[in-house]
């Protein structure tokens, strides 16, 4: 079932990127220094080099890779541009470390215009975040190689960007969203919503007053025109949202000559998510499925054992083993997150940035549950571990889910993901990086497991029952701070955690997360009576995850 559901979702992801004739394909070239660059070049039919069509350079934000802009990508194929979709220096399968060679933006667009495919005479430059830095840094790099940009959820000026201004960046649609969890930072106003009115807007678009969202500034044929659009999501909303990609489309039609022109509103995107969303769902019924077919094998039987549930009734103390799990990661998770990005940076051996910040975390929270078990009293648990057969099985289940995605990649050009989870294949550095991290990682997760294996599955409960508990366990606290962060910024137009919206947004990825380290840990449980498997399996999966999907700060 696991495979049918991945093959199923992969198959329709590539349909839906590829219709109307669109080629994908993954390109590399040399950027500046011999860097290697990687990304996807979607070709529509019309574009070829009797006929060339107009080029859209687009690149993702901080901390993503190419695949996050398929949604503007496919859509800008889908209108007769030929579309690179950019991996940023640091990120996906791009070398250098993050930061450099002005993101790989001026590589990207040296690339793109040498196509014989694309128009060069008709370029636009596309960028979310700090992609939107890296459009602008190809635009200041080569300020006759384009004709328009679209920034969303981004900013000229510092840090990153240089300074804008009535006739530069040329032809500039600013996409802003109403909840933009990073408004202080791009535009200076506390609240997104108040970013008409933000002295630094009003200066790039020539304004006395406040900006009007959906007026054209300036004029298109002098390259000064200016566009602010305001659709009601977040900063990485951006991703998902048909508005925002729609502001996108509607600009490069009124500043790009050429094309195939479709209304804005014929999008479909959002069935290639749904498919590489299917794909996630199945990876995990692959894993489960792998694992329990291992388990029925004659050299994995000694870890076939009767499970020991400690708890017999959902009592007060069950009820605050259940808060102490869930609130006490998301408690910690803002100042320790801080904390890591202060006193474990990257460095020469651990090398991102981020990866640094959930090990503090991991690590730290891990400790404080031991240090809060150990001060506790109550009946202690029953487990059976055997670990060099857990680590067999585990290295083996996760295994099959790596080579099914190396078979879909090869097959249909597309990874396992939704919105902004995802699981990607690793590049050889980054590989390398997976055996740096893993061991302290696995570690942590395991201290997790254990303690929630020992406090929460109570004598003769339901399945439903038991994997519902652990996931209010382990998800429960980032639910509630979630809900109260987002609450507050849909209510308020205010982010209670402002004061790192990075941080922020990556939380939202510990939700399923979280989520899935209980499942798997209540079915390994389940079937072997210990937490051993469940450690070696969210340990490599969690550590792929991370390592795969963020940026790296030193090569």
């Amino acid at each position: 079932m696991g495979m049918v559901l991945v093959l199923g979702g992969s198959a329709l992801a590539w349909k839906v990127q590829t219709a109307g004739g669109i080629r994908v394909t993954e390109v590399t070239f040399a950027g500046t220094g011999g860097t290697p660059m990687s990304g996807l070049l979607y070709t529509p039919p019309n574009a070829t080099a009797a006929t060339p069509s107009p080029g859209v350079l687009a690149v993702h934000g901080y901390i993503n890779s190419r695949e996050t802009q398929s949604g503007f990508a496919i859509e800008f194929a889908r209108r007769g541009y030929v579309v690179l979709a950019l991996d940023q220096t640091g990120h996906g399968y791009s070398g250098g470390p993050a930061f450099s060679n002005g993101f790989g933006g001026p590589d990207g667009l040296k690339y793109l215009r040498s196509l014989p495919t694309v128009d060069p005479a008709n370029i636009g430059l596309e960028g979310h975040s700090m992609g939107g830095w890296t459009v602008l840094a190809a635009a200041a790099t080569m300020p006759d190689a384009y004709r328009s940009v679209v920034l969303e959820g981004s900013s000229t000026g510092k840090p990153f960007a240089a300074d804008g201004s009535p006739v530069w960046p040329r032809n500039l649609a600013l996409v802003f969203s109403q909840y933009d969890e990073f408004s202080k930072l791009m535009w200076g106003v506390d609240r997104a919503k108040d970013v008409t009115g933000s002295a630094k807007l009003q200066a790039v678009f020539g304004a006395t007053g406040p900006v009007q969202p959906g007026k054209v500034y300036g004029s298109v044929a002098d390259g000064t025109a200016r566009m602010l659009q305001t659709p009601a999501t977040t900063h990485p909303g951006d991703h998902i949202s048909p508005a925002a990609i729609g502001h996108a489309l509607d600009w490069f039609a009124l500043t790009l000559k050429g094309g195939t022109p479709r209304p804005a509103s014929d999008q479909i995107w959002m069935w290639k998510e749904a498919g590489t969303g299917i794909a996630l769902i199945g990876t995990v019924v692959l894993l489960l499925g792998t694992f329990q077919a291992l388990l029925t094998l004659k050299l994995f039987a000694p870890l076939r054992q009767a499970i020991q549930p400690t708890a017999s009734a959902r009592d007060g103390r069950w009820w605050r083993g259940v808060a102490l799990s869930a609130l006490l990661p998301a408690v910690t998770f803002f100042p320790l997150f801080i904390l890591g990005m202060v006193a474990l940076p990257a460095n020469g051996l651990l090398k991102q940035a981020i990866t640094n910040q959930v090990l503090t975390w991991a690590v730290v929270t891990a400790s404080l549950t031991l240090g809060l078990a150990a001060l506790g009293k109550g009946a202690r648990p029953g487990f059976s571990n055997r670990w060099p057969l857990s680590l067999l099985i585990g290295l083996i289940s996760v295994g099959v889910v790596y080579g099914t995605l190396e078979l879909v990649h090869r097959l249909f050009l597309v990874d396992f993901r939704f919105w902004v989870v995802a699981l990607k294949r690793l590049s050889p550095a980054q590989a390398g990086l997976v055996l740096v991290y893993v061991l302290p990682l696995t570690l942590a997760f395991g201290v997790t497991l254990r303690t929630l294996l020992a406090r929460i599955p109570v004598a003769g409960e339901s399945n439903l029952a038991r994997y519902g508990s652990a996931v209010l366990a382990l998800s429960g606290g980032f639910a509630l701070l979630l809900a109260l962060d987002y609450g507050a910024l849909f209510l308020t137009g205010r982010l209670p955690t402002a004061f790192d919206p990075l941080s922020t947004v990556v939380a939202i990825q510990f939700l399923p997360l979280t989520a899935l380290m209980a499942v798997i840990g209540v079915f390994t449980w389940k079937r072997t009576g210990g937490y051993a498997v469940a450690t070696v399996i969210c340990g490599l999966l969690l550590t792929w995850y991370m390592v795969a999907g963020t940026a790296t700060q030193v090569v």
